[in-house]
């Protein structure tokens, strides 16, 4: 095995912590959506890393709003370098960050997983785990390659078994039922 074969971490070996977003003002610094609970943290494990691995960027924050942190990343000194860098995820090793307790899990243990209904029936793998401003949804390749999304919701996903890879879902059909059913009550209030 060669000296760059070893070095090459897995997916499951680091961790997405957060991702650049736009520039922000003339002197390359960018706004940056943090992952971590504490959004500030992103700076607690030292150098973050691109996606392959092959760039490695030290952040300082310098101001935040709601949305995202304000941050000047070391050797970005402009709004083209800055712009450049729009998208780009940030990764830290899993070596790092804390383990977690039996009930939690990082996104990324997620990726891969086979989900099912309750009734057993096998639904599908788990492709992504989205967020795309209305809260966290498992994107899931169906067993027809069709693509679902779901709510990642305790009442949508009743059930995760990380150690036997498996994760329980509502079918659509049940929670539209319900949704229906909830109107219906409300109606009749």
């Amino acid at each position: 095995m060669s000296d760059k074969a070893k070095n090459v971490q897995t997916e499951t070996d680091r961790i997405c912590v957060g991702v650049i977003g736009k520039a922000h003002g003339l002197h390359g610094q960018v706004k940056v959506t943090s992952f971590t609970d504490c959004p500030e943290d992103i700076t607690a494990y030292g150098l973050l890393e691109n996606s392959d691995g092959t760039r490695k960027f030290k952040i300082t924050i310098v101001g935040k709003n709601k949305e995202a942190l304000r941050a000047k990343i070391d050797g970005v000194s402009n709004r083209d370098e800055a712009e450049k860098l729009n998208g780009e995820k940030l990764f830290v090793s899993r070596q790092l960050l804390p383990e977690t307790e039996d009930d939690e899990f990082y996104y990324t243990d997620l990726i891969g997983l086979e989900t099912c209904y309750e009734n057993g029936e096998l639904a599908g793998k788990i492709n992504a785990v989205h967020n795309f401003g209305a809260g966290d949804l498992l994107e899931i390749k169906k067993v027809d390659n069709s693509v679902e999304f779901i709510a990642f919701t305790k009442e949508a996903v009743p059930k995760i078994d990380i150690k036997n890879g498996l994760v329980v879902i509502k079918q659509l059909d049940e929670k539209a039922e319900e949704h229906d059913e909830d109107r219906n009550d409300n109606k009749n209030s």
